[in-house]
């Protein structure tokens, strides 16, 4: 693929405008695309390991509703999360999130939530749309389903996710979620991809503990 110049300053200038950026505040409250559903976050403690059978934990990335708002390809994150939690409570089973704050990566977001959660079983997302169900008892780099084009993740899908989690909370072998495939999405979206990584990363805290996250849609 051929980047042009306008993509290329366009790129440069995302960078530079975040340079600066240093140190990370407590989400307090989340702005929200216009369009799109309210939502607000409330911390209210350090996340602790569940007790209860029937949940499966949704753990968001570090600026995940901070410090972006939207998907790779302008997803706002409240329809993101409302339409997986959705998924998870049409299949019987209580969602809970967090937020994982130290480290980027989704997979071991995807392993950090599976690992609070009562049923084993977590979702992780990046705030780009990338998302994994996991298990607690998987290596990190291992996974029940990966979800890595995140330009071609719509809100039905993402819906999908959460039905599926739920019931492979439940013990059920789900067929996994059908999606799209292109081979273009990766050189179409790599500069947009990495400048919204380098964001992500920003906000990382090494050895910070999981926040529980109250979730009101409104």
């Amino acid at each position: 693929m051929q980047i042009n110049e306008q993509l290329i300053r366009d790129v440069i200038k995302e960078v530079l405008q975040n340079m600066g950026t240093t140190g990370v505040e407590a989400p307090k409250k989340v702005t929200v695309p216009a369009g799109a559903h309210e939502m607000s976050l409330k911390e209210v403690g350090t996340a602790t390991i569940g007790t209860r059978s029937d949940e499966v934990v949704i753990g968001i990335a570090p600026a995940f509703a901070y410090k972006q708002c939207k998907s790779i390809v302008d997803v706002p994150h409240s329809d993101i999360l409302r339409e997986i939690i959705a998924g998870i409570e049409e299949e019987g089973i209580r969602a809970r999130v967090v937020r994982i704050i130290r480290t980027s990566d989704v997979a071991f977001i995807a392993h950090d939530a599976a690992k609070l959660s009562g049923s084993g079983i977590g979702i992780g997302i990046q705030s780009r749309g990338t998302t994994v169900i996991h298990q607690k008892d998987l290596f990190p780099l291992s996974n029940l389903e990966l979800f890595p084009q995140a330009p071609l993740l719509d809100l039905e899908t993402y819906r999908a996710i959460g039905k599926n989690a739920a019931k492979y909370a439940k013990g059920e072998s789900p067929t996994p979620v059908p999606t799209k495939n292109d081979q273009m999405v990766r050189p179409k979206f790599q500069a947009k991809a990495a400048v919204l990584h380098i964001k992500e990363t920003e906000n990382v805290v090494l050895g910070a503990k999981p926040v529980e996250l109250e979730v009101t849609f409104k």
